[in-house]
């Protein structure tokens, strides 16, 4: 079997399906996967999903996260992966009057739905200078990486058992 090395971008699903035994360490590192035991959800999100931002979902340093993995698979220890930087502090853009749009992500991912393409879709829709807010159990890290490369903005408002995240496309340096 051609074995794929463990990186910050390797993707849970491609993790899960070179080393299966490796499902349950996952779990109890990021409790939040627990979720990838449903077939529809482990189809989608851990499709998408690195292990970069599976490590800023679940709050635990990349390198800790990918070095466990490693460990575990035999692979040589990986030395400076830096974790994907997410932003926490409250931007000077952030007025909640302007908050204009948002999803709730938490029944969609229920139902076994996946969200990124509605939000996607809305954000490539705001207009410049307004707030999207995004509600949803655990941290979206592929939808903020995502919005980012679109040129959105975000603020990680709050995280435990709810996390909220705020977008803003900038508006002459406004973001």
């Amino acid at each position: 079997m051609n074995e794929p090395i463990i990186t910050p971008r390797t993707k849970v699903a491609e993790l899960l399906a070179a080393h299966p035994d490796l499902e349950q360490l996952l779990i109890d590192y990021i409790p939040a996967f627990e979720k990838l035991r449903n077939p529809l959800l482990r189809r989608t999100v851990a499709r998408i999903t690195t292990l970069q931002q599976a490590a800023a979902i679940g709050g635990v340093k990349v390198k800790e996260l990918i070095n466990r993995l490693r460990t575990e698979v035999g692979q040589d220890l990986l030395s400076g992966a830096a974790a994907a930087a997410y932003s926490t502090d409250r931007p000077a853009w952030f007025v909640e009057a302007r908050v204009v749009a948002g999803l709730d992500a938490r029944p969609m991912l229920a139902a076994g739905e996946h969200p990124v393409s509605q939000a996607i879709a809305d954000l490539s829709a705001l207009p410049a200078g307004d707030i999207y807010k995004l509600v949803a159990p655990f941290l979206p890290a592929p939808l903020i990486d995502k919005a980012a490369s679109l040129g959105v903005s975000h603020w990680l408002a709050q995280a435990g058992q709810e996390v909220i995240i705020y977008f803003c496309r900038p508006s002459d340096g406004n973001g």
